[in-house]
């Protein structure tokens, strides 16, 4: 990995000298805009909507634009003295139990690494910190942006995970929160019944980006020059009609797959000569 940022972690009198790594990458499967004629790539210049010049990198200022249409610039020089830390350092403003912290506000995750001299320094705050059960609450200027940010310690190494600022996080407005849904006893019942049923440790490896992987074995077939298959669309389920049923009916199906078999099908009752010579019809599960 190749960091990205230097820096310390202030920590009363405590310095710790570390530097920062993205701890996630997107593994989407990236495309260029090509011409479909010929494949050539598509560029695009920076053209001045009121003289229709291409202007160059140099001459492009921040703008910011008013309700009315009018526009604010801003230059370099404005930006200066804005109060952005330049200290590069990593402030410890308190330590709070991780679940205080609800994880709407999380960001993204950085990895921190200490440098030689700091390393003694390092592993006793992670110890430290790893032992109470609690996270650090920090503050940090990342990429012209100050940030909240929790330390936590995940496989003997800092997590940094920055955060949104409490007016970033949208208040849910919905219609049905403000309707009195009522919600019988036996229907929770068989609710909680089916998470019962289906809980069990959570493995991450257990999961994978399927559509990522067909996308993968799509353009691998396009260079090896084969015939494409295109995937079959699944039939949309219909609303369930009964809401007890469907529970019930996916408790027992969770049952049978965790006991790792299907339950057998009952004996279909015969049918009409009608229904012989009728095409089969797709049968579509209720869900809840």
């Amino acid at each position: 990995m190749r960091s990205i940022w230097k820096g310390a972690i202030s920590f009363g009198l405590v310095t710790i000298p570390v530097k920062l790594y993205s701890a996630t990458e997107q593994k989407d499967v990236t495309f260029h805009q090509v011409h479909r004629e010929d494949g050539g790539r598509i560029r695009y210049k920076r053209v001045c909507t009121l003289d229709g010049e291409e202007v160059p990198y140099a001459d492009i200022a921040k703008g910011y634009e008013l309700p009315t249409g009018e526009i604010v610039v801003l230059t370099d020089e404005d930006f200066e003295d804005l109060p952005l830390s330049t200290s590069r350092r990593i402030d410890v403003l308190q330590f709070a139990p991780a679940e205080q912290i609800d994880p709407i506000y999380f960001a993204k995750s950085y990895y921190l690494e200490p440098d030689a001299q700091g390393a003694k320094p390092y592993v006793l705050l992670r110890n430290a910190l790893e032992s109470s059960g609690q996270v650090a609450v920090v503050k940090v200027a990342l990429r012209q942006r100050e940030s909240l940010a929790t330390l936590r310690v995940r496989d003997g190494v800092f997590v940094l995970e920055t955060m949104l600022w409490p007016d970033e996080i949208r208040t849910p407005d919905f219609g049905f929160l403000e309707e009195d849904i009522e919600v019988r006893p036996q229907e929770l019942q068989m609710a909680e019944s089916l998470i019962s049923t289906m809980e069990s440790d959570f493995d991450p490896g257990e999961y994978h980006d399927t559509y990522r992987e067909a996308l993968q074995q799509v353009i691998e077939a396009k260079v090896a020059g084969k015939e494409v298959i295109p995937a079959r669309e699944e039939e949309e389920a219909g609303p369930a009609v009964d809401l007890m049923a469907a529970l019930r009916a996916s408790v027992e199906a969770a049952k049978r797959e965790r006991e790792g078999g299907a339950a057998k099908p009952k004996k279909a009752a015969a049918k009409s000569k009608d229904e012989e010579k009728a095409p089969a019809k797709r049968k579509t599960r209720k869900t809840a």
